[in-house]
């Protein structure tokens, strides 16, 4: 039996905020956007070409929920990005004014920077070496 993952949710504090950042500012593709009624949606967005695995933006709904926005990893890297050009995606992101934490830099594994999104969510942008294994992380 194959398995893989379909969708990675993710706590938001508004269902438009978070679609403006991760279309207008990540490049992301709106997939989903249903209205569920009684202010709930489901609401999901992909990387451009990425067929198999998307976000769902989960409008927190309680103070447990709310307190989880950003830190559903306790401030770990949570979400890793993978490009097949990392100077076109970084430059990109740049433009469109998203902030990385510190310069690109080349690890074993591939070339990689770490960027908050606007909830503070940490992520890599990485570009894998062929053959490093990092390409199925």
């Amino acid at each position: 039996m194959a398995q893989r993952l379909g969708l990675v949710a993710l706590v938001v504090s508004d269902y438009d905020e978070a679609l403006a950042y991760y279309v207008g500012r990540l490049g992301f593709e709106p997939v989903e956007d249903t209205d569920l009624g009684g202010g709930k949606r489901w609401v999901v967005v992909r990387p451009p070409g990425q067929p198999q695995t998307a976000l769902l933006l989960a409008r927190a709904v309680d103070d447990r929920q709310v307190a989880a926005i950003g830190a559903q990893t306790g401030g770990r890297v949570f979400l890793f990005l993978h490009t097949d050009d990392f100077e076109r995606d970084h430059a990109a992101l740049v433009a469109r004014g998203v902030a990385f934490e510190g310069a690109p830099r080349r690890e074993a594994y591939g070339v990689v920077a770490v960027f908050r999104d606007l909830y503070g969510n940490r992520w890599d942008l990485i570009q894998p070496f062929l053959g490093s294994g990092a390409e199925s992380r």
